[in-house]
């Protein structure tokens, strides 16, 4: 699942939204109810199986009392007790609704989550937001991009200069519509991946030789897009395992 969640934030990431900002309101769903402490272990799993999550949120009075897990709720022994008179240990990770969707990616990665609750400014449980949610909202977007092709740099990290670049693809009247840069642990090397409003590539990628940069890739607009929704449409059927 990590390596699922770590490639939904690089596409993220990769693409230019049709919002300036994507907040966290924005990805709201009230499909998943939460959990009353008063409800059992064994209604809590049946609800995950339900709504193909592997967390709930338990809430009291709009109170969020926190994040119960399935891998907890399979390991108690008394399916019929009420969380609240369970032992189980509940994690209380929250995100707030004015919260950029970068940092709520972040969080869910780091901690490995398939839901996560969302608190108001009065810290009050509004609602909750799924990865699978996440996915299905980047995946609509993508099919309303603008057309335009993607190339793939490499180059040493002392040598990387954004302004260069973009200079390169304005001086070739292109502009960036994404440009994302990543690098491996113990290396010097960065691959930088541009997305730039043309489809042909090709006086661009000409003057990037000129300028000698290592181009690792080239993609039309309908080759990544294609790439993009394999990629989600494979995450979507892992969600739904």
């Amino acid at each position: 699942m990590l390596l699922f969640l770590k490639t939904t934030v690089k596409l993220i990431k990769l693409h230019k939204f049709e919002k300036e900002k994507m907040l966290v309101v924005d990805l709201i769903t009230d499909e998943i109810p939460p959990l009353k402490t008063t409800d059992t272990v064994e209604l809590a799993l049946d609800w995950m199986e339900q709504f193909k999550v592997s967390h709930l949120p338990v809430v009291k009075d709009r109170e969020l009392i926190g994040l119960v897990s399935e891998s907890d709720l399979l390991d108690y022994n008394h399916p019929e007790e009420q969380i609240d008179a369970s032992k189980l240990h509940l994690m209380r990770p929250v995100i707030h609704l004015q919260q950029h969707t970068y940092e709520l990616v972040k969080l869910m990665s780091s901690l490995n989550l398939t839901l996560i609750p969302v608190l108001d400014e009065n810290e009050k449980y509004k609602g909750c937001i799924t990865l699978k949610g996440i996915v299905q909202n980047l995946s609509t977007m993508i099919s309303v991009q603008s057309p335009g092709g993607v190339i793939v740099l490499e180059l040493n990290q002392n040598d990387y200069s954004v302004t260069q670049i973009g200079n390169i693809i304005e001086g070739n009247d292109a502009k960036i519509l994404s440009l994302h840069v990543s690098s491996q642990p113990d290396s010097m090397k960065l691959e930088v991946t541009i997305k730039v409003n043309r489809e042909d590539l090709s006086s661009i990628i000409q003057t990037f030789n000129r300028y000698n940069y290592i181009i690792k890739a080239t993609y039309s607009h309908s080759d990544y897009e294609t790439g993009m929704k394999d990629r989600l449409n494979e995450f979507l059927h892992f969600l739904n395992i």
